[in-house]
């Protein structure tokens, strides 16, 4: 931010010390200029705006290309306090043909994040739907993953696409790494809500361009509702499961749940309307 631009409103600093955090996948898209952002609004200053109007943020340009330490210690610089980015690994790591030799990727990534300091949240490791179950590649993998980064805590996140994962095997070892598997709100991928970390990671993917809040209100009362049931140690009971009787431990978690895709212009609203339900 320049000397000479006025500041702008931060409408969620209560919100952003809560254990849920809401937010967008990216801050730069040309019909978010229509409906999110302000009119004249510099394209430099999108990041800003979008931090002071929802809590967190899951950036997916990592995916396709890590940035420099740099470019995160910029980001970092541009949010305010509390404010949490989750971000995608890159997809060369999780498409390696054998995910157990991809260590030295893995490190090379992970040391760049230090930069984002308290502002890292989850890291979100997605296979792609041709990724097979594989037991013994997948725990290799897993074994990767370091615990710490520069003295503070690191959170992976597992998103499977491939039939095979929904099974007792992957649960298990998804739950002996304390790696959650993301839901994923979606009729094209596989959606489980089955708990296998101590946090809950979920990627809503049915906003609605129809709707002005991209969801049916109604609809964000129950995503309130279920992201309050995980906050505090429960489970909601709506959602498909592996595995329905497996007992899970009743202790308050951190949530994340972001809007992603599908009408994304709608997305920006439907967070803002979800934190106003929570917070209200």
């Amino acid at each position: 931010m320049k000397p000479s631009d006025p500041p702008i409103p931060d409408e969620l600093a209560a919100a952003r010390a809560a254990r849920i955090k809401v937010g967008i996948g990216g801050w730069n898209f040309a019909p978010w200029r229509d409906n999110f952002y302000p009119k004249g609004l510099p394209q430099r200053r999108e990041l800003e705006y979008a931090s002071r109007h929802l809590t967190s943020i899951e950036i997916n340009s990592t995916y396709y290309r890590a940035q420099k330490s740099s470019v995160y210690a910029r980001w970092r610089e541009e949010t305010p306090p509390g404010f949490v980015f989750s971000l995608k690994a890159p997809r060369l790591i999780s498409e390696h043909h054998k995910l157990a030799s991809a260590g030295a990727a893995v490190r090379a990534f992970v040391s760049g994040l230090e930069a984002f300091e308290d502002k890292l949240g989850p890291v979100v490791w997605q296979f792609p739907p041709s990724r097979v179950f594989e037991r013994d590649d997948f725990a290799g993998f897993l074994d990767l993953l370091p615990k710490r980064s520069n003295g503070r805590v690191l959170r992976h996140v597992l998103e499977v696409r491939h039939p095979s994962f929904l099974c007792a095997g992957y649960l298990d070892l998804a739950r002996a790494h304390h790696c959650p598997s993301v839901f994923t709100d979606s009729d094209e991928y596989p959606s489980f809500a089955d708990l296998t970390g101590d946090f809950v990671y979920a990627r809503l993917m049915r906003s609605r361009a129809s709707e002005r809040s991209g969801y049916p209100g109604q609809e964000l009362d129950a995503w309130a509702q279920r992201a309050q049931s995980w906050a505090n140690g429960g489970e909601p009971d709506d959602l498909p499961r592996v595995a329905p009787d497996a007992p899970t431990p009743a202790a308050s978690r951190d949530v994340f749940l972001y809007f992603i895709s599908s009408a994304k212009a709608r997305n920006p609203a439907a967070a803002m309307a979800l934190l106003q339900r929570l917070h209200a």
